[in-house]
């Protein structure tokens, strides 16, 4: 098979970004909620990878809203993302009630649509008011700025059917505290558990659209200090301070339409609420829009509330229409690189949701992660593992600029990994499993304290140093940043291993499996493996830097101890003196060995037995597999050659998992812990990587494995692929005979 393909790394012609941005109105770009949606409304959010705001069906409820590693550190607590001023809110009142507290009712809210433009970023919802006798068309048109990350805008337009007086609110919500605050810092499973029961709610699956951890991931806190606003100028802002935290700014503008009689304008404050006020005359059949700019900044990150202010004005200077269209160019120019394909449009529409959700949560120019659940307070806005093995190979090909950050956060944090590595008696960088995004420092729940053992976590972002460098060429880099984790990661694993003289080789003792049940096990067969590569790594990455390599990392890689069974003719999930007999999410983790990022080397007969051995236990000891399973089994059945079975399994990836209206993924199909960048990113990898066959390796961008298609596509094509300063667009299609074939071309 690799004799007969030509390298792509070597292949030449850079193709140029010049092909036309895919129209706005291809309805793969396209997730539209209707009244039939009220019942299981799954909220999306909006963001740009430096804040965010939650969706809501009315378009106008106020949304919680997050900032990029923007933390409250409450006391007893671990680290969660503060929730910042809800900013997005809008209320009208023609005379009969507000907007915002009329129940949703397809009778009352009729004719309603709400559309998230996945291709523009954008989130559209119109609707007829109709109460109290009074009618009113309104459209909601809202977008969080990818052209300035500071800035946000809602347009609210309404078309009375009526003549008369009516007031608007155009608020900053300031939230309260959430309560009751769980010391989860210092609680332990079963006090957690019995906490969150004695508060009257409970961590059970739940139908959608209740999330069932939102007892858990609570949001943080943001204590406002100061805030004020302008009548006469249309202006509000704020300094507020996250618990125990960074510094945070806010600040908004309002732009009236043109000619509309202003019978009223007041700015109202209150511990809860701080808002200009309206009281407007309007005409019949007239239509009028008001637009809400807002400006955001953190400690860091953009200046004070007087800069913020300026912002938010000179915003409004500039206009909704001309800041819209340079924040939809913005996305254009981000889909020019896209995952394209031809014969499936249920594929093609999850595809660019996941796509759209990584590049939402995604930043340039640096050193923050991606958290696991995004920009919302789910898993406490925390680094896992899926920041460096899931998230940062499904953006590298695609948006090299985007997973860079990923890997910088590694290098930034390297003084607290440095610290826990010598707390458990270690030497060079020991990761957490959960670092704060802002800080690097361990905030692992109490209740999850074994998981400190699950230490793949290490090899994982040593093995992400490596990938960028191998994806980018850039040896600077790697000798400035790549390689000091990748060393302090080399001499973490060479004082973790255990040498076992009388077999001859080296183990790894106490870890915690990916599969986690197993929380304490010799010989874990993914974190030796991952270990194994990590050490290869630190040595080939010394050579390109131009430092001597410890000979013992060699000598550890050489002998390391993978768990096989030579009677099966597969591996084991960890030392064979544990039994194998529990109940998990994922049954085994023997799947992962196949993962892009390890690609641990075995035969095909191997590679099949593993794989047959993980349908098997997760048919017998899985129970509700996690998705970050279930879709690396297409990558599975892609290596081992069937196309048809990966495109089942892209197919069952596509159920359950994905609530409505907007797609948003959820950690199983039958919980509704939400947001889990993980699994968007692990679908996109079983078609980067799984379909294509393609890896990243020593030999460049490299086929090591023939490219499949499932029966009835018949293309996959990756756009505006980035690799070592060119671009391709690389395809697989059917040759003349039907057979997968991998071809490059310009766009």
């Amino acid at each position: 098979m690799k004799a007969c393909l030509v390298r792509l790394a070597c292949l030449a012609a850079a193709a140029l970004l010049a092909a036309p941005a895919m129209a706005a109105t291809d309805p793969s770009f396209l997730l539209t909620g209707t009244s039939d949606n009220f019942g299981n409304y799954f909220p999306s959010y909006l963001a740009n990878g430096y804040f965010s705001v939650m969706t809501s069906p009315r378009g106008t409820e106020p949304g919680r809203s997050y900032m990029v590693a923007f933390m409250d550190y409450g006391k007893g607590d671990i680290a969660r993302p503060a929730a910042i001023p809800g900013w997005n809110e809008i209320d009208y009142n023609p005379g009969g009630g507000w907007l915002n507290a009329t129940r949703l009712d397809a009778k009352i809210f009729s004719g309603y649509a709400q559309t998230l433009d996945m291709h523009d970023a954008t989130l559209t919802t119109r609707y007829r008011f109709d109460y109290a006798n009074k009618s009113t068309g309104v459209e909601v048109q809202s977008f969080v700025s990818q052209a300035n990350p500071h800035l946000a805008a809602v347009r609210f337009t309404i078309t009375p059917q009526f003549d008369g007086d009516v007031q608007l609110s155009f608020p900053i919500r300031l939230w309260s505290e959430h309560q009751p605050r769980f010391p989860i810092g210092s609680m332990n499973g079963d006090q957690m558990i019995a906490a969150v029961i004695a508060s009257g709610q409970n961590l059970d699956n739940k139908p959608v659209p209740t999330p069932d951890r939102a007892a858990v991931w609570y949001p943080g806190y943001t204590r406002v200090v100061s805030n004020d606003g302008d009548a006469k100028a249309l202006t509000l802002w704020l300094d507020g301070r996250a618990e125990q935290g960074l510094a945070m700014t806010e600040a908004a503008a309002l732009e009236l339409p043109a000619g509309i009689a202003v019978k009223g304008a007041t700015v109202s404050k209150g511990p809860y609420k701080l808002s200009l006020e309206l009281t407007v005359h309007v005409e019949r059949g007239h239509s009028y829009a008001f637009t809400k700019y807002v400006a955001i900044s953190r400690e860091d990150w953009g200046g004070d509330a007087k800069a913020d202010l300026a912002l938010a004005a000179q915003a409004r200077t500039t206009g909704f229409d001309s800041l819209l269209a340079r924040h939809r160019d913005a996305w254009h120019r981000l889909w020019q690189s896209d995952v394209v394909v031809d014969g499936d449009p249920q594929v093609q529409k999850a595809v660019h949701s996941d796509l759209y959700y990584l590049l939402s949560n995604s930043t340039v120019g640096t050193a923050w992660p991606m958290g696991a659940c995004a920009l919302t307070p789910n898993y406490a806005g925390h680094a896992f593992w899926d920041s460096d093995s899931w998230v940062f190979p499904a953006l590298l090909l695609l948006h090299p600029e985007r997973a860079k950050p990923i890997a910088m956060f590694r290098h930034r944090t390297m003084q607290p990994a440095r610290e826990r590595a010598r707390q458990y008696g270690a030497k060079g960088l020991m990761y957490p499993w959960e670092s704060d995004p802002q800080t690097g420092v361990d905030n692992t729940p109490h209740f999850a304290y074994d998981v400190y053992r699950e230490i793949h976590v290490n090899a994982d972002a040593a093995i992400a140093q490596w990938q960028y460098w191998l994806a980018s060429g850039d040896r600077d880099w790697l000798k400035q940043y790549g390689w000091p984790v990748i060393q302090g990661v080399a001499e973490f694993w060479a004082s973790r291993v255990s040498y076992d003289k009388a077999r001859d080789r080296y183990e790894i003792l106490h870890v915690t499996s990916p599969d986690e049940a197993y929380n304490d096990v010799p010989n874990d067969a993914f974190t030796n493996a991952a270990a194994q590569k990590a050490l290869r790594i630190a040595v080939a990455a010394a050579k390109q830097v131009g430092a001597t390599p410890d000979p013992q990392w060699s000598r550890i890689a050489d002998k390391m101890y993978i768990p096989f069974d030579a009677a099966a003719q597969r591996h084991y999930d960890f030392d064979p003196s544990v039994p194998h007999d529990k109940i998990t999410w994922m049954g085994s983790s023997l799947a992962w060995l196949m993962y892009p990022n390890l690609d641990l080397p075995m035969s095909d007969a191997v590679r099949r037995n593993d794989f047959d051995f993980q349908l098997h236990e997760l048919k017998t000891h899985g129970d509700d597999p996690n998705e970050m399973m279930m879709v690396m089994l297409a990558v599975g059945e892609a290596e081992l050659g069937n196309g048809k079975a990966a495109g089942e399994w892209l197919q069952r990836n596509l159920v359950g998992f994905l609530k409505p209206p907007f797609n948003v993924r959820t950690e199983t199909a039958a919980n509704n812990a939400g947001y889990i960048l993980a699994t968007s990113a692990g679908y996109i990898q079983s078609l980067v990587y799984g379909l294509t066959g393609l890896r990243i390796d020593d030999k460049g961008l490299d086929p090591a494995y023939a490219p499949v298609l499932p029966p009835a596509w018949k293309s996959l094509t990756l756009k505006g692929v980035s690799f070592r300063g060119k671009r391709y667009d690389i395809t697989v299609e059917r040759d003349a005979s039907g057979k997968a074939t991998l071809v490059q071309h310009a766009h």
